[in-house]
């Protein structure tokens, strides 16, 4: 389960928090194990432990955030995946923080990356890091990129993220789609903010974001139900489907509006999404 499907909510989870493990697994579809931001320096040996012994049970859904390449803790981290995968033949899906230029994954080119923009120069070179052989993936941040601006804060007083970062969350997703690979949306870091988190969500869904993160578990469901269709947009998907492939392509009209290969395309990708509501619970 390694390719970033369609509608999963992945859930951040700290390396130096392995009582937390078990429980992000059943909570979200896919897990992050994270060594970098949520884990204070002097827990990064540790964490990285605890990261290495818990991934042969993990299983595929996995994806482990490693230092970033400038840090003093990357080479450790990095080899330390090496030589599980080199015990085990377990190799996790790497997400690279901060990640900026082309080298920084040729230096990983025997691992799968998800490449995390969070930077104004990892913004500005998103296409040439979507373009790498091993980038299976690009997530962005906010956060760190206002810090990495010299600003403040990343959103107005109702909300919404500034047009500066608006701009960074729409240059990763074109970045993505012109090179055909998933883009993740970036966490809502107002745990509370349930309505904040799924409105942000639909807009993801709708503008084409394969995958959203989060921070919380409480978030795992109101992800899920962002992606997951309603019945009205089911049958709208339907019906589009069917009349463009009675008129076998072209120009249709249908219920008085004017459906193309486009609005098919549209469709196809609604009938797409999740409709079942998965096991394990939000």
């Amino acid at each position: 389960m390694k390719e970033i499907r369609l509608g999963e909510a992945i859930l951040f989870c700290p390396g130096d928090r392995p009582d937390r493990f078990e429980k992000a697994f059943h909570r979200a579809d896919r897990v992050i194990f994270d060594l970098e931001d949520s884990v204070a320096p002097q827990s990064k040996d540790m964490a990285r432990r605890s990261i290495i012994n818990a991934l042969p049970d993990a299983g595929t859904n996995v994806i482990v955030r490693i230092n970033a390449s400038t840090s003093p803790w990357y080479k450790d981290d990095v080899q330390a995946l090496r030589d599980l995968r080199e015990r085990s033949g377990i190799s996790p899906l790497i997400l690279l923080p901060k990640a900026e230029e082309t080298q920084q994954l040729a230096a990983l080119d025997d691992f799968q990356v998800i490449v995390l923009c969070e930077t104004a120069r990892g913004v500005i070179n998103a296409i040439e890091l979507a373009r790498a052989a091993n980038c299976i993936a690009l997530f962005w941040g906010g956060e760190d990129l206002i810090a990495d601006l010299g600003g403040r804060n990343s959103r107005d007083s109702l909300g919404n993220y500034y047009p500066v970062v608006e701009h960074a969350r729409t240059t990763i997703l074109l970045a993505a789609g012109q090179c055909r690979k998933p883009a993740i949306d970036a966490v809502h870091i107002d745990i509370a903010d349930v309505e904040g988190l799924a409105r942000e969500s639909k807009q993801a869904v709708d503008v084409g974001f394969t995958a959203k993160a989060c921070i919380h578990p409480s978030h795992v469901t109101i992800i899920r139900n962002a992606f997951r269709p309603s019945k009205q947009q089911r049958l709208w998907a339907e019906e589009v489907v069917a009349a463009m492939q009675s008129a076998a392509g072209g120009v249709i009209s249908l219920n008085g509006r004017m459906i193309d290969e486009p609005l098919l395309r549209q469709a196809l990708r609604v009938l797409e999404m999740p409709i079942v509501e998965p096991k394990n619970g939000g």
